[in-house]
């Protein structure tokens, strides 16, 4: 997959959005709809999005028993979005009954990616109140390691983790990457950061940028400029 650019539309409303997403007519963002949006507008949310041309990854994480997630991902499946996601720690079972519901009667199906590990989540955290012992990048590993071996397209990491993630499964396998944030800008609630730039530079297929372009005075030149950093 070519490198791209993922604009997290963390709004309340659809007006809020139509009127974020309107500033993109004549590009090609892709736009992720969360659960604060999904959850307050519902399906049409993503048809509206769709029906302007834009490719979508709903990010709902689901993270549930194996045949609870096939009958959600075989709802979503029938979006027509272009990447959904659930959490890797629901474990293999999930992820392949996942899979499962998600391709459709022709054979085709969104990108199906895992979670790892949360940019808000830092080793002290994880260890402390998830109890996870092991270092935060051999989890992230592992993680990533079973949803190749279940059979998903790749993963939601860190930047900093993603060479480590290709290595470890291989340059096809994608890396998702949120936390972004331009040079010297707020980090927010994220721990785990780095620039479009130096996440070209770690091997990030995709990156996910909220705020510095939702926030940003004026939206489209930030996104130009994640454009020119990651993408050129």
């Amino acid at each position: 997959m070519n490198r791209d650019v993922i604009i997290a539309c963390d709004f309340a409303s659809k007006e809020q959005t139509v009127d974020f997403i309107s500033k993109f007519d004549g590009y090609s963002p892709y736009f992720k709809i969360g659960m604060e949006l999904f959850y307050a507008e519902g399906p049409q949310i993503v048809y509206e999005i769709k029906n302007r041309g834009f490719k979508i990854f709903l990010d709902l994480k689901l993270h549930d028993i194996p045949n609870t997630v096939k009958k959600a991902m075989a709802s979503l499946s029938r979006l027509d979005v272009d990447i959904c996601n659930l959490h890797a720690a629901g474990g293999s079972e999930m992820m392949k009954y996942a899979l499962d519901g998600l391709t459709r009667a022709d054979g085709t199906r969104p990108l199906l990616i895992a979670v790892t590990q949360l940019t808000s989540t830092s080793e002290e955290r994880m260890k402390n109140e998830l109890l996870i012992d092991k270092p935060l990048k051999q989890v992230v590993m592992s993680y990533a390691k079973t949803a190749k071996d279940a059979g998903l397209d790749g993963v939601v990491c860190s930047p900093l983790e993603a060479s480590d993630v290709k290595s470890t499964c291989g340059s096809d396998f994608l890396t998702v990457t949120p936390g972004i944030r331009f040079a010297g800008g707020d980090v927010g609630d994220q721990v785990r950061i780095t620039t479009p730039a130096r996440a070209k530079e770690l091997g990030s297929d995709l990156i996910v940028v909220g705020r510095p372009i939702t926030a940003s005075p004026d939206p489209l030149a930030s996104y130009l400029e994640c454009i020119e950093q990651f993408v050129k």
